[in-house]
Parts: C-alpha cells; sequence; structure tokens
C-alpha cells in the first residue's frame, strides 16, 4: 500500500511538473480563414497581445465571451490588443460564423477551423476534456503566456476582469526587439 501511494505521489509530481511546462511557450502557427475566405496567419499580429478564442458557435458561454473580446478591443485595440475568434465544431462553417460575427457585432478577425487543427494548437491529444471557450493569451513577442484550459490553465482568463488585468500588463511591456511600429497589418496567407 505504502508503495502504491509513493508511486501516486510521483505521478502527480510529474503531472504537475508537465502541467508547468506548457506556458510559457512560443506559440505555433496558425491560420486564420474567414468567411469571406481571407486568411491571415497568426504570426502576422507579433508585436501586439493576441488573445485567441477557440469557441462553439451555439455555447452561450462563448458567445459571452467573445462580446467581452468585442469590448476589450474597442477598449484596448489602440493601445496594441488584439483578440482572435476562432469556431470550431460541426456548427463552424463560412455562414454560421458570419452569422456570429453579424449577429453579436464583432470588430475583430473571426475564423473557422476543424476540430483536429484545434487540437494540434493546443498540443490536444484527444483523450483530455476540452472545455470550451478555450482562451489563449499570447504576449508581443508570440509567447503563449496563459492558457484557460487543459493541464496548467487558468479558467479566470474567460473573466472580463481577469483577462483585463492580463492584457493590461502584457500590453505594459516592451514590444520585441526590430518591432518599431505600434500597430502592424496582418499579412495575407498567399497560396
Amino acid at each position: 500500500m505504502q508503495k502504491l501511494a509513493s508511486f501516486a505521489t510521483v505521478l502527480t509530481l510529474a503531472g504537475s511538473a508537465l502541467a508547468t511546462t506548457l506556458v510559457p511557450r512560443k506559440s505555433p502557427e496558425f491560420t486564420i480563414v474567414e468567411p469571406s475566405g481571407k486568411q491571415t496567419l497568426l504570426s502576422s499580429f507579433k508585436g501586439k497581445v493576441v488573445v485567441i478564442e477557440f469557441l462553439f458557435i451555439q455555447s452561450p458561454h462563448c458567445l459571452r465571451v467573445a462580446q467581452t473580446m468585442n469590448k476589450l478591443q474597442n477598449e484596448l485595440g489602440p493601445r496594441g490588443f488584439q483578440p482572435v475568434g476562432i469556431a470550431f465544431g460541426p456548427d463552424a462553417t463560412g455562414p454560421m460564423v458570419t452569422y456570429l460575427v453579424d449577429y453579436l457585432k464583432l470588430t475583430y478577425p473571426v475564423g473557422y477551423a476543424s476540430s483536429e487543427q484545434v487540437d494540434a494548437y493546443l498540443d490536444r491529444h484527444g483523450h483530455e476534456i476540452l472545455n470550451v471557450p478555450q482562451v489563449v493569451v499570447i504576449d508581443r513577442s508570440g509567447v503563449i503566456r496563459a492558457l484557460s484550459g487543459g493541464k496548467g490553465g487558468d479558467p479566470k482568463l474567460e473573466n472580463e476582469g481577469s483577462l483585463r488585468t492580463l492584457i493590461d500588463s502584457l500590453l505594459k511591456e516592451s514590444p520585441p526587439a526590430g518591432n518599431t511600429k505600434k500597430t502592424t497589418s496582418p499579412q495575407r496567407k498567399t497560396s
């Protein structure tokens, strides 16, 4: 019994160590595909603080977070904040994303992706429970600084006050070297 307890302790500590290595880490590339067909590389926002919301269109909780992101975009966008929405799941089609953007009057890029693309970005391996929305906070250097879900995730990132505090602190950090522009235009991906 004591060996079993020791083994469980080792597994718990190993799991904790793994969880702490998940962030900070460099953000992988991701292509934002908007309903219009426009494709924007996530890396084109380098120099800005980016918050990605991976969302289900039919989830009231996801819609509430999308509205929060829109509010923060209007207030913090001029300082270098860039929200991005990525719809996924069975309802993630161009027409549904267009409807969502129009219905909520969203002013930031919202695209759609397959569940497999989202899993790959989040480094999820399918056996983990995925709660939505998934909020990912990326600093000006392109480093993921916080996640709302998964191992080591912080569900408070779905709360406006917590998200605003984190974004504000990241906006106060120096932009990466070599980035002298206050804002950058997103680059379109060419095929």
